[in-house]
């Protein structure tokens, strides 16, 4: 059984029909009871981290997550759900997460980043910077993920395939051993990121076509 957490977040049907399309069976809760039972549990998350993160608090669900993502149960966050489980956020201030990857939720900042490592990696300084800084946020819209190493959730997933984005903030990865796949958006930073159990897509595989509907599947159907 595959739990989608409903906690208030929006576009919670459309992920639960991208799942059904692949095969599966999700059950849409708030139900602690039926997180517990879950085999695989799935968070998604649209707007800002600090209401996400409220909604689970509201709803009592904040804990358990933890709890049976700690005893080995596989969660897949996506978007803002995948923000989530960072140590902090910093939108609209500072955040505690739920601390299962290491690391901060940051905005994208193109004209003031002086370091060479944006979660493990590379900044591309042959860039042209005045293209860099006069880029839009939030970054909308369809741009290619390259696989940095092998993974299940990346099975069959070709480099270089596109998926669809929305978001202002990206993860800071403490370990880059749990970033799989990176975006390149003035910078590159990971969009897709793993840690044993814990997998995060910062796009929308329910708004991905071919590549999220494939993401999902290897979800659903890894061991």
């Amino acid at each position: 059984m595959i739990a989608v957490i409903d906690y208030g977040a929006g576009n919670l049907r459309n992920v639960c029909k991208a799942l059904e399309h692949v095969g599966t069976q999700p059950i849409l809760t708030d139900d602690v009871g039926v997180i517990k039972r879950a085999d695989k549990i799935v968070l998604p998350g649209v707007g800002a981290f600090a209401d996400c993160l409220h909604g689970l608090q509201s709803r009592g669900l904040f804990e358990p997550l933890q709890q049976v993502a700690r005893a080995g149960v596989p969660l897949l966050g996506i978007c803002v759900g995948m923000q989530l489980l960072f140590d902090v956020g910093e939108e609209m201030g500072e955040w505690r997460g739920m601390g299962l990857i290491g690391g901060r939720i940051v905005r994208f900042n193109f004209g003031q980043r002086t370091h060479d490592q944006v979660g493990g990696i590379s900044i591309n300084h042959d860039a042209d910077h005045s293209q860099i800084v006069n880029l839009k946020v939030p970054h909308i819209g369809w741009n290619q993920i390259d696989p940095t190493q092998t993974h299940p959730l990346l099975s069959k997933v070709q480099p270089g395939s596109y998926a669809y984005f929305v978001h202002s903030y990206h993860p800071l990865v403490d370990d880059k051993s749990c970033v799989i796949a990176t975006t390149h958006y003035g910078y590159d930073f990971p969009s897709v990121v793993a840690s044993g159990n814990i997998w995060g897509i910062q796009f929308h595989p329910e708004k991905s076509q071919d590549t999220g509907l494939q993401m999902l599947r290897n979800f659903a159907e890894a061991a």
